[in-house]
């Protein structure tokens, strides 16, 4: 007669070995035996009675449906603790969901008379603006040892030109300085903030917060060399950071300098939001501290007084000492996020436009495809394959219309639109910025055969956003 199992209260260990469907820690070598001849230990009736169902967190694993509710309190995908940094869609933007329109038809889909009707909105928008940009390619020291090895791959090589022209602009905007925390948006593998370190290699006071909304591999900032150089990162979303918050920052209240590599269509938008709203805003009348407030009549107590605290009080004027970032992925972008809307209300346009133009942006790149396909190709190294900094690679097929629109534009004609819908939207970011009290700018911060995405945004405090002396 076979023997029944007893009834006994089952420990966390083993109920973890059951639901994996072994035996339980400490088991004899016996009961391993016994568990290779029979599908199922029995307790309390046999497991092949009880129901396996998917686990509510991530259906790609199975929980027993009477164990369910202790398997959500230590599932490894249940929502993790929230940091004290994040603050849901602080710098969402819209929150008026009566201005997003629907989901409009391809641009495939539009009628000759429709297309021509956007374009001609679009150059009548763009009538009066700045669009050949100033060539701002510049380089730096730091970089020269790197650009010179000769085990650098096209890959590699492309890349560093790129960096060591963002930092030749932030040098030349004066944002290269000590007693500064340097924001890296869209961080990745952290190496435009790695290159940073090493041209500040004999300044003293530099922070760096590392934002990144996803886990990554084969991070390059734990191999700085300066111990004094701080790095933290930050796993969340742009959308919810809210850097007043970040502990650091809350205690050092240091000048920020917002950084990015290719920050990706509305990645750019939340940054340039979480820097000169929700940040300068905190510093500059939420804090009870009065040092921290931008006053016209600071300057001449600065100047009455030559101390090293006044010196540090004339730099908590500007929260934000700079913003340089490198765009890409207008394709990306969203009119809820977008910096810009009163802009394109402006000159009549509105949500329906905005997102025919986003897409339309892609047409200036649309040559980028082969490219980066023939790229892809070669054998690089470790360094090079694993870097997703580069966003070029995501532009489809669908979104070039280089099928779709033959007999309506020619390929130049496409790219001249492209253009012309990119410069329109990042226009609309730099008055965003120019009302907020900075001078803002855009150039091409490398040539077009390293990177067709060559524009840098940069913005440094106005002179009247610093402060001045009352007359």
């Amino acid at each position: 007669m076979p023997r029944e199992a007893a009834v006994t209260p089952v420990s966390d260990g083993e109920e973890a070995a059951e639901e994996a469907g072994l035996p339980a820690p400490g088991a004899t070598a016996a009961a391993w035996e016994t568990r290779k001849q029979r599908p199922g230990r029995q307790r309390c009736g046999s497991q092949n009675d009880r129901k396996r169902i998917p686990c509510p967190l991530d259906p790609k694993h199975t929980v027993y449906e009477d164990q369910l509710q202790k398997h959500l309190k230590k599932c490894n995908s249940r929502e993790k603790p929230k940091p004290v940094y994040f603050v849901q869609d602080i710098n969402a933007g819209l929150k008026d969901v009566a201005e997003i329109t629907e989901k409009q038809v391809p641009i495939s889909s539009l009628s000759k008379e429709e297309l021509e009707n956007l374009i001609i909105k679009l150059k009548k928008a763009s009538n009066g603006l700045e669009l050949r940009l100033k060539e701002q390619i510049l380089s730096h020291q730091a970089l020269q040892e790197a650009l010179n090895d000769p085990k650098n791959g096209e890959s590699a090589f492309k890349h560093l030109k790129q960096q060591a022209s963002i930092l030749g602009n932030m040098e030349k905007l004066h944002l290269l300085g000590p007693g500064r925390c340097f924001v890296e948006f869209g961080a990745g593998r952290g190496k435009l903030s790695h290159w940073v370190d090493v041209a500040l290699q004999n300044v003293e006071n530099v922070q760096f917060l590392l934002v990144e909304r996803a886990t990554t591999r084969f991070k390059v900032d734990g191999k700085h060399k300066r111990r004094d150089a701080v790095f933290e990162r930050l796993q969340v979303d742009i959308q919810h950071l809210c850097l007043k918050k970040v502990p650091i920052l809350e205690k050092k209240k240091l000048p920020v300098v917002g950084i990015g590599k290719h920050l990706c269509g509305a990645a750019t938008d939340l940054a340039l939001r979480c820097l000169v709203e929700s940040y300068t805003s905190w510093c500059d009348g939420e804090n009870e501290e009065p040092a921290p407030k931008r006053s016209r009549t600071d300057k001449t107590e600065v100047a009455s007084n030559n101390s090293a605290d006044n010196e540090s009080s004339k730099d908590d004027c500007k929260p934000v000492a700079g913003i340089v970032i490198a765009l890409c992925c207008h394709h990306k972008c969203d009119w809820t996020h977008y910096v810009g809307r009163e802009f394109f209300k402006s000159v009549g346009l509105g949500p329906l436009e905005f997102n025919y133009f986003q897409r339309m942006s892609s047409w200036a790149t649309c040559g980028m495809r082969e490219t980066t396909t023939k790229a892809s190709t070669s054998q690089e190294s470790e360094d090079q394959t694993n870097d997703t900094e580069e966003h070029e690679q995501t532009f489809s097929k669908t979104e070039s219309g280089s099928d779709t629109l033959q007999g309506i534009l020619t390929v130049e004609e496409r790219k001249e639109v492209g253009c012309l819908c990119k410069r329109l939207i990042d226009h609309g970011r730099i008055e965003y910025l120019q009302q907020r009290g900075y001078k803002a700018a855009l150039q091409y911060y490398t040539e077009s055969a390293v990177s067709l995405e060559n524009v840098l945004l940069t913005a440094v405090p106005s002179p009247s956003l610093i402060s001045e002396p009352t007359t």
